[in-house]
């Protein structure tokens, strides 16, 4: 776990990560898949939200969320196309509430604003056919501002236009490459953002996407940016 300026973080693994003000107030992001909540005693969160078709797991959503839960989903998902034995969104016991790539909202005590998260068709997170892993329009990044103190989880998604404009204290890039930014590019970003931190994730959960998060670390230390690894 992590603290920061009246903030509790903790990278759970793969994309979850678990954020919670001092007035009680917890968000998730993205959580579940691969094992990464096996044996996790949560069902605190008060506000959970999912970026995409990959990263949707109700049963990781179940894991986490408290009984007056708000499940906040890109617009996007479609249970009928992810090949997991999910449920439907219409059938979870929470609220819902839809978001697209330009959303800015409030639920419980959180501001939550989204960003476009893809990967472009000529960039190198393309599959072997050229098709982008995450083609623009299937997914969010999520801006959360808790008591003052914003949190950027930007989604599976390349270095966009208009990243490095964004007002963020706390930035959790993906580093792990292959389906998003590599360490190298999240660190450009993360040392033209000027956060007050940088707290990685999406890395090392499966082979496609280890990297050197000491390496990375080490980087933006070089570079006078705060880099704290949540292991």
């Amino acid at each position: 776990m992590i603290e920061h300026d009246g903030l509790e973080l903790s990278w759970l693994g793969y994309a979850t990560l678990r954020i919670a003000d001092d007035d009680g107030t917890v968000v998730y992001l993205d959580p579940g898949r691969y094992g990464v909540l096996d044996g996790y005693e949560g069902n605190d969160a008060d506000v959970v939200c999912v970026t995409h078709d990959h990263h949707y797991d109700t049963d990781g959503i179940r894991t986490v969320a408290g009984d007056d839960a708000t499940v906040v989903l890109f617009e996007g998902i479609n249970s009928h196309r992810i090949e997991r034995n999910v449920e439907r969104p219409a059938d979870l016991p929470y609220e819902v509430r839809d978001v697209d790539a330009e959303s800015d909202i409030a639920v419980d005590g959180a501001i939550i604003r989204t960003t476009a998260a893809y990967n472009e068709p000529d960039g190198p997170h393309v599959r072997e056919n050229g098709e982008p892993y995450h083609p623009k329009g299937l997914g969010c990044g999520f801006h959360v501002t808790l008591d003052g103190t914003s949190v950027y989880w930007p989604g599976d998604t390349d270095v966009l236009a208009g990243h490095e404009h964004l007002d963020v204290d706390v930035f959790c890039p993906p580093i792990g490459g292959t389906y998003t930014m590599d360490r190298h590019e999240a660190a450009d970003l993360a040392s033209r953002m000027d956060p007050e931190l940088v707290v990685p994730v999406h890395y090392d959960t499966f082979e496609a996407i280890e990297t050197d998060a000491e390496a990375f670390a080490a980087d933006l230390r070089e570079r006078g940016v705060a880099v704290e690894l949540d292991e």
